[in-house]
């Protein structure tokens, strides 16, 4: 019930960014509009801890700061490749360990992968992700584990086995 209340709470509250017009009609609409979303998702039962993960708390806000920072830094790295004939584009296909406990924390890694640019994630199997790159120091950056680790941790797993690695 707490997650129903949540995406309700959330769905208005962008509802109301979007809107931008305040009257009471609109403001009654937009209300009854989310809650008919909030109980068709809860009929459908995807009112869950993945599907309105809230039990990320500040984790992910935390999280979500730091990949803002990596996406506006391969921007510009991609922009630099496209304007600048001598950077190389040597396209590179990896495979990436994958170490979330969940499936919800495997979706997160390779979405995270995929809004990064130069990266794309193609497949997600078994603890593995298969991951495109535009050139090798991208893939190359993508196999550090940095971005796992920071999933990982996100997530709120402990990660003994990639300690061991570093």
């Amino acid at each position: 019930m707490l997650r129903a209340i949540s995406l309700g709470l959330v769905l208005f509250g962008i509802w109301l960014l979007i809107s931008g017009i305040y009257t009471p009609l609109l403001i009654s609409l937009g209300a009854v509009s989310c809650l008919a979303v909030v109980g068709i998702a809860h009929r459908m039962d995807v009112v869950d801890h993945e599907g309105h993960p809230i039990h990320l708390g500040w984790r992910a806000l935390t999280y979500w700061m730091w990949l803002t920072v990596e996406i506006v830094k391969a921007n510009i790295d991609v922009a630099r490749r496209i304007l600048d004939p001598k950077l190389p584009i040597d396209p590179a296909v990896v495979t990436v360990k994958a170490s979330q406990d969940s499936e919800l924390g495997h979706v997160i890694f390779a979405n995270s992968i995929t809004l990064t640019p130069g990266t794309v994630s193609m497949r997600v199997a078994e603890n593995t992700i298969l991951v495109h790159a535009i050139a090798t120091d991208m893939a190359e950056d993508v196999q550090s584990g940095a971005m796992d680790r920071r999933v990982t941790a996100m997530e709120g797993t402990v990660q003994t086995h990639l300690k061991d690695a570093s």
